[in-house]
């Protein structure tokens, strides 16, 4: 039987998530830092319970650490522990976790025309607030129920379309 090893990225978002709850301490980056990691860019860590429920999920748009090591494994602690939606996980909830990282491209100005849900996620901002919605979502099959939710995130369901700014990334997911 051939076992199916989570990828490296969702191990170390693992093995941070763990560290944090058992023992409240914090992942230490390798003295060597192998390639896979050796750039910066956004990424976010989702947190699902074994039923599929959303348990957690904490990203960045943009790179705050100059690898995404580091990223991954403050994103990790911050879906664990620090998303305002739920309680911080338990140690008895790790064995069910199941962790994906999102792994992002640099977003871009677009329109509506140029989105695709299945494709792309989505950032809506109108300079102040800002909604954030990952690409390849089951729930959203739709450009307009995408525009939609992340309008909502943002505060921004009673702005029209034409006074905000529309920016498409895409994403990488790892699980």
């Amino acid at each position: 039987m051939i076992e199916n090893k989570p990828h490296t990225f969702v191990q170390t978002a693992t093995q941070a998530i763990r560290l944090n709850v058992e023992e409240g301490k914090r992942l230490k980056k390798p003295n060597q830092l192998p390639d896979t990691y050796n750039f910066a860019t956004g990424c976010f860590v989702s947190l699902h319970n074994a039923d599929g429920s959303l348990r957690g999920c904490i990203g960045t748009i943009e790179p705050r650490f100059d690898n995404l090591y580091d990223e991954i494994v403050q994103n990790a602690i911050s879906a664990s522990a620090q998303d305002p939606r739920f309680s911080p996980v338990e140690e008895h909830e790790l064995a069910q976790l199941h962790i994906s990282v999102d792994v992002l491209s640099q977003p871009e100005e677009t329109t509506i025309q140029e989105l695709n849900p299945d494709v792309y996620g989505l950032i809506i901002t109108d300079g102040y607030r800002k909604g954030v919605l990952l690409p390849a979502l089951e729930t959203v099959d739709t450009v307009q129920k995408q525009i939609d939710i992340v309008k909502r995130k943002a505060g921004l369901s009673m702005v029209p379309n034409d006074d905000l700014k529309f920016f498409r990334f895409s994403s990488k997911r790892y699980e």
